[in-house]
């Protein structure tokens, strides 16, 4: 029996999904390479290795002895540049297996964030690399902060048909990890949440935990980004995973 020894080099294992998935690695026994902006202390398995994805600073140095890599880093811009970056290096240094998280909609939504997605996707797949490729929904801390941040709003404009099925963090996480210590699976089956939600339910349901009150105003969202809404395209509504925990208990438990 061969015993795997090289670290799981992870990319964003410092954001919220990474705070999930590098601690269940450590419990799997294996040791984790997290790429950071900044260096920081090396805990018992787990080593900081400073890097900058977006120039290219740092990573054939970072990937070095790695022959798993699992890409969770991601922004609201540049996703495409930054996967292309480690897919360059993964492959000079003949990585023997890709995982990255994607979006469900990356194919379907005509809209620049997921064409990004798509692009990135496509670096990965078409890398040469053996990998893996999951697309998750939005998470549930995803749709909390919008919620935040438009009942700051005295009006709240809500697009008819903008619908989401939120899924949770934890069990994207658990379900990359089991990907991740697997072998490469090509494309898996998208995993959204259990239940889903129009944008007026999402948002009142949040004001009712916090106490709040503002008024929602239902607008129409105009284009070909309004009709891909209105026909469900960033939804994954069948052939795919289903994650357990709703909304509802993920809000009672973070917010009360």
């Amino acid at each position: 029996m061969t015993v795997t020894t090289s670290p799981i080099l992870v990319t964003g294992g410092t954001g919220k999904l990474g705070a999930h998935v590098v601690p269940l690695l450590r419990a799997a026994g294996r040791d984790v390479r997290v790429l950071s902006r900044s260096t920081r202390p090396a805990t018992e398995g787990i080593e900081y290795v400073a890097v900058d994805l977006m120039k290219g600073e740092g990573i054939d140095a970072a990937l070095a002895g790695v022959e798993t890599v699992l890409h969770l880093a991601g922004g609201t811009k540049g996703d495409d540049k930054v996967t292309g970056n480690l897919v360059a290096a993964a492959k000079r240094a003949d990585v023997k297996h890709i995982v990255y998280i994607s979006v469900i909609g990356a194919d379907t939504m005509p809209l620049g964030w997921f064409k990004t997605q798509l692009d990135a996707e496509n670096a990965v797949t078409q890398s040469g690399i053996p990998w893996t490729m999951l697309r998750a929904a939005q998470f549930h801390d995803i749709v909390l902060m919008m919620a935040e941040k438009m009942v700051k709003m005295p009006i709240i404009p809500v697009p008819g048909g903008l619908t989401f099925q939120p899924v949770d963090s934890r069990e994207v996480a658990a379900r990359l990890v089991e990907l991740t210590l697997g072998a490469p699976a090509g494309k898996v089956r998208d995993l959204a949440g259990p239940k889903v939600y129009p944008l007026g339910d999402l948002l009142r349901d949040y004001m009712q935990a916090r106490g709040k009150k503002r008024p929602l105003m239902p607008m129409r969202m105009p284009g070909k980004a309004g009709k891909a809404y209105r026909a469900g395209d960033n939804l994954a509504l069948k052939g795919n995973d289903v994650g357990r925990r709703t909304w509802e208990a993920f809000l009672k438990e973070r917010v009360g």
